[in-house]
C-alpha cells in the first residue's frame, strides 16, 4: 500500500488549486467574449454605423416623473448630431408630474426648431403625455388611443379624523398661516383651498397655453376642450387634437418623406428605454446558449407586461 507523503499531498492540492484558478479565468474571459459579441450584434457595429442619415426613436412610456434628464438628454445629443434628420417621438402614458411634462416638452419643441418631430401614440397619451406631444409637426393616433385629458389635479390625504379616534393629537407649528397647507393632521382650511386653487389654476393656465400654442389653436376653443375629459383617437382628429390615425409605420413613412429620406432608412433607439432594451435582448443573446435560460427570460418579461395598472 503506498501512502502519499505530506509534500505529495501539497503538491497535488496545488495543482488542483491551478486548474480550478484556470477554469474560472476561461468561464470569465468567454463570459466577456460573448457580452462583446452580443453587444456588436445588438448596436449593429457600434457608433460608426449610425454616421449615415437616419432617424432616431424615442419612447415615452408610462408615468411621467418629475427628472426627466436622461431623456431630455437623449433628444439635446440627437437634436445636435448632424446625421440624425428627424424623431419619432412614441408617447403611451398617463401622464405624470407637471414639471417633467414640462421640462420634456420644452426638449422636444428645441428639437422640433432644428428637425422634424412626429408623434406616434399607443394606447394612452394623456395629461402630462399629451402636454409632450404637441410640439411635434404632426400627431398620429390610433382610433382606440385615449389622449386629451388636459388639466391639473392637486391631491392632499387628510387623516385628521382618524386620529382623533384613535385619541393622537398633532401640534402644528408654523410660520404663517398658508405654511401649513394642505396638511395630512389638519383639515384644509378655505384659505388654504382658495390658495391652491389658485396654484391649479396657474398650472392649468400654463397647459393650455401650451396647447394653444404648439396646436396653433385659440386659447378660448383649447379652454372648451380642457376640462379634463380623455379623448379617443377617433374623437381627437376632428377637434383638431390630433392630426391623422395611424400606426407607427405611417409615423415613421411620413417623417422619412419630411427628412427626405427613403423609406428604408435606419432608425435608431435612443433613451433609457432603449437602453434597457438593449440590455434585455444582449442577455437573451448570451443566455440563448444556456439550455432553459431563455425560457425562463420570456417567462419574467411577460410578466412585466402583466402588471400594467392604469385602468379606466
Amino acid at each position: 500500500m503506498i501512502m502519499d507523503t505530506e509534500p505529495d499531498i501539497v503538491l497535488r492540492a496545488t495543482s488542483l488549486h491551478r486548474r480550478l484558478l484556470l477554469w474560472r479565468g476561461g468561464a470569465v474571459a468567454f463570459f466577456v467574449l460573448a457580452c462583446i459579441v452580443a453587444v456588436g450584434r445588438v448596436s449593429g457595429g457600434g457608433w460608426a454605423a449610425h454616421r449615415a442619415p437616419h432617424l432616431v426613436h424615442l419612447k415615452v412610456q408610462g408615468i411621467i416623473g418629475s427628472d426627466e434628464h436622461e431623456n431630455i438628454e437623449a433628444l439635446n445629443r440627437a437634436r445636435d448630431d448632424d446625421s440624425v434628420r428627424g424623431l419619432v417621438l412614441e408617447v403611451n402614458s398617463p401622464g405624470g408630474a407637471v414639471t417633467g411634462g414640462e421640462t420634456l416638452h420644452d426638449a422636444v419643441a428645441a428639437f422640433a426648431r432644428r428637425k422634424p418631430v412626429v408623434v406616434s401614440m399607443g394606447s394612452v397619451a394623456a395629461s402630462a403625455g399629451y402636454m409632450v406631444s404637441v410640439p411635434a409637426s404632426r400627431i398620429f393616433a390610433n382610433r382606440s388611443s385615449l389622449t386629451g385629458s388636459i388639466g391639473v389635479i392637486l391631491e392632499s390625504p387628510d387623516v385628521s379624523t382618524l386620529l382623533d379616534r384613535v385619541g393622537v393629537h398633532v401640534d402644528q407649528l408654523v410660520s404663517g398661516p398658508m405654511k401649513g397647507q394642505p396638511s395630512v393632521v389638519k383639515p384644509l382650511s378655505p384659505e388654504g383651498r382658495d390658495m391652491l386653487q389658485g396654484v391649479v389654476s396657474d398650472l392649468y393656465g400654463f397647459f393650455v397655453n401650451v396647447v394653444a400654442q404648439d396646436r396653433h389653436m385659440p386659447v378660448a376653443r383649447v379652454r372648451e376642450l380642457a376640462d379634463g375629459r380623455p379623448y379617443t383617437g377617433q374623437q381627437a382628429v376632428p377637434l383638431g387634437l390630433v392630426d391623422e390615425i395611424g400606426s407607427m409605420d405611417d409615423a415613421r413613412e411620413w417623417l422619412a418623406r419630411k427628412a427626405h429620406l427613403s423609406d428604408t432608412a435606419k432608425m435608431v433607439d435612443i433613451g433609457p428605454a432603449a437602453t434597457r432594451s438593449r440590455w434585455q435582448r444582449m442577455i437573451k443573446g448570451i443566455a440563448s446558449a444556456v439550455p432553459g435560460a431563455e425560457f425562463v427570460l420570456k417567462e419574467s418579461s411577460m410578466l412585466d407586461g402583466a402588471v400594467a395598472i392604469w385602468k379606466l
